[in-house]
């Protein structure tokens, strides 16, 4: 049965794909693990900690199968999608270690194989398996998987949806220049190719403004408008949302009936091929979130965090099936959302960011709850840039983490160059997670509790005598990865 994104076609055509996907994996046991995240939340950084600690046997005190000893190696080898860019690891690794500085974000699609060795905890099990999963991660962008709701509207739901998000609180200052302009014109007008690019334009700029650290807005489609890559300046990005359409269908050649040949273009050149070669091949899913960032830039960030991960959760092909449906159609049973950068928070707080990223994930879980996927929530960092200390102040003790911020950065009017470390009071969270989402002042605005969030470099990675570097230290990398591959290499 087709989903409210797809059609009849299209699920043939997936399970088509995973038919052979199951065929492959009788031979090979794989693991697919999609990787996405949402503004700058750390998907590169994630991966690259990952493998790295498999490789090098970090410490991974939660994650049984290194902490029982049953796992031999790891070592990459060549993915078996050739059209899929590679995910340059050992580049990410130079410039982490190496440079102390930390990767580009995600701008495109990329795989990488893990390989791991082990050996079983179950007798039975030793029997009939050898004891080798392939790790298949997949990294691609969160503002590609926010498109995928796309594919359930129509043009007119898609402008009336954006135009009413753009009107809200706080984005209708930013959306103001594309809304003037998009009133100002008939719809029905004759076709112009130079209004839709300047509509497209304004609608781009308006996107893009969503996503500056003092906004931090996460519901931003179409996302290819903020990474067109080799699509920039196609016909199939050079449309915009047009408000107030009127009733009926739109007169051949104009304004109206360009921009929704366009827009579903849009939906069959860029966003369903995605959909169906990625996302409804994998086992596993992790999102990684920045909810310290939204916090910070207020509760209309909060909100559309959640929004956002309404649409990312309900995107997903969750829940487990029998036998047979698990043939040809392969679902999510597992997804896990990391809320990233809890190194920048002390220890004491790290309970309590969970708890906050819980309550945010809760409307998006109920969602999906009924379905059968496995969903659970995480405070980490998966590259922990500071330390812990404790500072005198007043005669009094205060919590504080260490760490050397980045060149640029600004602390209490201080310039620092990237090479000199500081110890900062991080800010404390709220016990309640519901106290974040309720307390507001006589403007309505959220009473955030204000956290001191400081962009430090990465870690200096420390030699054994033999020469050897090790791991790349993380906070609770290892109850994710338990979480994930745990099961599989029981």
């Amino acid at each position: 049965m087709s989903s409210p994104i797809t059609s009849i076609t299209d699920e043939a055509l997936i399970a088509f794909d995973t038919l052979a996907d199951r065929a492959s994996n009788l031979i090979q046991p794989t693991l697919r693990l999609g990787v996405t995240g949402l503004s700058r939340a750390g998907k590169t950084v994630f991966i690259t900690a990952l493998v790295h600690n498999l490789l090098h046997g970090g410490r991974l005190p939660m994650f049984r199968a290194a902490h029982t000893g049953r796992l031999a190696r790891a070592y990459l080898e060549p993915q078996p999608d050739d059209a899929v860019p590679r995910f340059q690891y050992e580049d990410h690794t130079a410039r982490m270690i190496g440079d102390r500085i930390w990767p580009d974000s995600t701008r495109a699609i990329s795989e990488l194989r893990l390989v791991i060795e082990y050996e079983s905890a179950s007798g039975w099990n030793r029997f009939f398996s050898g004891g080798r999963l392939c790790l298949d991660i997949v990294d691609y962008p969160g503002e590609w998987l926010l498109d995928l709701p796309l594919l359930a509207q129509d043009y007119a739901q898609f402008s009336h949806n954006a135009a009413s998000l753009a009107r809200s609180s706080g984005r209708h200052d930013l959306a103001a220049p594309w809304l003037e302009k998009a009133a100002s014109i008939d719809p029905h007008s004759r076709a112009d190719e130079a209004s839709a690019r300047e509509l497209a334009q304004l609608f781009t700029d308006y996107l893009r403004a969503c996503k500056t650290e003092d906004r931090a807005l996460s519901t931003l489609p179409p996302g290819r408008f903020l990474m067109p890559g080799d699509l920039d300046g196609s016909p199939a990005l050079t449309f915009a949302p047009l408000p107030n359409l009127p009733d009926g269908p739109a007169p051949k050649g104009s304004l109206q009936a360009m921009m929704e040949r366009r827009f579903e273009s849009y939906k069959s050149v860029v966003v369903k091929p995605f959909f169906r070669e990625h996302v409804t091949r994998l086992d596993r899913q992790i999102v990684l979130i920045d909810a310290m960032q939204a916090m910070n830039a207020g509760r209309e960030a909060v909100i559309d965090l959640e929004r956002a991960l309404s649409d990312v959760l309900s995107c997903f092909r969750p829940g487990g099936g029998n036998f047979l449906t698990n043939l040809i159609s392969r679902r999510i049973d597992k997804v896990l959302i990391a809320a990233t950068k809890a190194d920048h928070l002390h220890h004491e707080s790290h309970d309590r960011l969970e708890a906050i990223a819980r309550r945010i994930v809760e409307r998006a879980s109920a969602n999906i709850g009924a379905s059968g996927a496995d969903i659970d929530v995480l405070a980490m960092a998966a590259v922990r840039a500071t330390k812990e200390a404790t500072a005198r102040q007043d005669g009094e003790e205060l919590p504080v983490i260490v760490g050397t911020p980045l060149a640029g950065e600004r602390i209490d009017g201080e310039l620092f160059d990237g090479n000199r470390k500081t110890a900062i009071f991080p800010g404390d969270l709220p016990k309640n997670p519901d106290s974040f989402f309720k307390a507001v002042d006589s403007d309505s605005r959220l009473v955030a509790p204000e956290i001191n969030i400081v962009r430090f470099r990465p870690p200096l990675i420390e030699q054994t005598e033999t020469g050897m570097k090790l791991s790349l230290p993380h906070i609770r990398l290892d109850r994710a990865m338990e979480y994930l591959l745990g099961d599989r290499l029981a």
